[in-house]
C-alpha cells in the first residue's frame, strides 16, 4: 500500500500542487525525487530548458511512516495531492532520468553578497523577457530557426545577476516556478531545503561547492556555478 502523506495545512498541499502543476505544464511525463525526513518532505524537479533543479519543501503534520526516497511521476503525485484534508498519497516509485541521481548538497551552504532586492530581480527576468521577445520578432524570417532563437536565449539567460556568478536563467526558472512570489505574512522556511539552514532574509544566494542556489521562502533553484561543467549536463550521478 502506498504511503499516505499529511501536509501542516491546506496551504502547504496547495503550493505543492502548484509547483507540481508547474512542472507538468514543461513536461506531462515529468518526474520528481521526494526525499522525506523528520517534518518534512523535499520534492526536487528539473523544469526542461532552465537547466537548474528545483527544490520544495513542505511541512508535514507528522513525520513520515518511514523514511522515503524515491522518484515518482510528477503528475500522478500531483492528481493525488487533496488540498482540503491537506493529504496526498505517494505513488509508485519510477525509473528517473538521469538528474534525480545528482542533488544539491544538504549542509556546507554559505551565504553570499551581491544579489539584487526581489523587486530589482524580477525587473531583470522581465526585461531579459522582453528583450528575447524584441529580437526574436526582428529576426528575417528565413533566419527564425530554432538554432537562431536558442542562440539569443542562450546569451541573453548566461548574464549574471547583480554583482554575483548566478545566471539569469535560475531567476527566470525560479520566477516561472512561482518562487519569487510576494512572501504571505505566515509564510516560513517551508521552501528551503532539508538541512540547508534557512535565514531570514525573503530572498538569499547561498554556495556550496560547485553549487549555487537561490533560495526563497517557496522554494529554492540550484545549479552549477559556471565554468563547472557547464549547468548541470556535467555532474557526476551520487546518491545524497
Amino acid at each position: 500500500m502506498n504511503e499516505q502523506l499529511r501536509f501542516a495545512d491546506s496551504g502547504e498541499a496547495a503550493d505543492l500542487a502548484a509547483f507540481l502543476g508547474r512542472l507538468v505544464h514543461y513536461d506531462r511525463a515529468a518526474a520528481v525525487r521526494l526525499q522525506a525526513g523528520g517534518g518534512a518532505l523535499a520534492v526536487f524537479g528539473r523544469p526542461p530548458s532552465f537547466e537548474v533543479l528545483a527544490v520544495r519543501t513542505v511541512r508535514l503534520a507528522r513525520p513520515a511512516a518511514a523514511p522515503l526516497d524515491l522518484t515518482v511521476s510528477a503528475g500522478e503525485f500531483l492528481e493525488s495531492v487533496d488540498e482540503a484534508p491537506a493529504e496526498a498519497t505517494v505513488p509508485g516509485a519510477v525509473t528517473g532520468p538521469p538528474w534525480t541521481g545528482v542533488l544539491p548538497p544538504r549542509g556546507g551552504w554559505s551565504r553570499l553578497p551581491g544579489l539584487p532586492a526581489p523587486g530589482a530581480i524580477g525587473a531583470a527576468v522581465a526585461a531579459a523577457v522582453a528583450e528575447f521577445r524584441a529580437r526574436d520578432e526582428a529576426l528575417p524570417a528565413q533566419h527564425r530557426t530554432r538554432s537562431q532563437r536558442d542562440r539569443i536565449g542562450r546569451e541573453i539567460w548566461s548574464r549574471t545577476l547583480g554583482d554575483t556568478d548566478l545566471p539569469l536563467r535560475v531567476a527566470h526558472a525560479a520566477q516561472s516556478l512561482g518562487f519569487l512570489r510576494p512572501v504571505r505574512a505566515a509564510v516560513t522556511a517551508a521552501g528551503t531545503a532539508p538541512g540547508s539552514g534557512a535565514g531570514a532574509e525573503p530572498v538569499a544566494l547561498l554556495s556550496a561547492g560547485s553549487w549555487l542556489r537561490l533560495r526563497t521562502p517557496y522554494g529554492s533553484v540550484a545549479t552549477r556555478r559556471p565554468g563547472v561543467g557547464g549547468g548541470l549536463g556535467a555532474l557526476q550521478v551520487r546518491p545524497v
